[in-house]
């Protein structure tokens, strides 16, 4: 029993059992693509793909290897976003617990790959080109500053989008109850405007948190 708003994103308030294991569903669609007859969700799947192949691939030009894991954390977290707007499936992607054990992951493996590989170049964007003198230690503040919180403003900018389609939908769906019956025909209809929004949104932060990850990349191998 749900004791207020934000308790359906609390999962032991859910009806089953094991709620995290939601997360490892998008393992079931991922090798359909190689086995299954070919359809439309097979033809879906391989679209997506080579999407994101073609807009990522420009930006690591020297760093190829990193691409397929660019795309799988496409991927892992765009069926988390969608799987989680089905009933009874946990959204992971909604709690800070995910969204930032990603982000710290990311982040701690593009600093340990910079400082071994291309320190050189990590220190250099400390002082961007053109910076006077007297700025330098201010401009070498700023840029750490910046370096550091990245793992957050990546985690709370997906689980921030992800809450607040949740908590619209839920809100609507909970004056169900008080609404005349003139009322539910553009009830529902909000609902289904809010639920495509929220279908859209799920592309859209997959989509920018690969982006922001694959432009850490190739700002660290320049």
């Amino acid at each position: 029993m749900t004791m207020n708003l934000f308790s359906i994103f609390d999962p032991s308030t859910l009806y089953f059992l094991n709620n995290w294991q939601s997360i490892f569903l998008w393992l079931i669609f991922g090798p359909s693509i190689f086995w299954l007859v070919s359809n439309r969700l097979t033809y879906m799947y391989s679209v997506v793909i080579k999407y994101t192949f073609s807009e990522f691939s420009p930006l690591l030009l020297k760093s190829k290897f990193v691409l397929l894991m660019v795309i799988s954390v496409f991927l892992f977290i765009l069926f988390n976003n969608i799987l989680g707007l089905f009933p009874y499936i946990f959204c992971a992607s909604s709690h800070m617990s995910f969204t930032l054990s990603l982000g710290l992951l990311s982040w701690v493996s593009l600093m340990i790959y910079g400082w071994v590989n291309n320190y050189k170049t990590l220190l250099i964007h400390l002082i961007p080109q053109g910076t006077p003198s007297f700025l330098m230690p201010f401009m070498v503040l700023v840029e750490t500053i910046s370096n550091i919180i990245r793992p957050i403003t990546l985690s709370i900018r997906l689980c921030a989008n992800m809450i607040a389609g949740h908590l619209l939908i839920t809100l609507l769906s909970s004056s169900l109850i008080q609404m005349s019956l003139s009322m539910i025909g553009f009830l529902f209809l909000g609902e289904i405007a809010l639920m495509i929004l929220e279908i859209a949104v799920a592309f859209i932060q997959a989509y920018v948190f690969s982006m922001l990850f694959t432009l850490y990349t190739a700002e660290l191998s320049s």
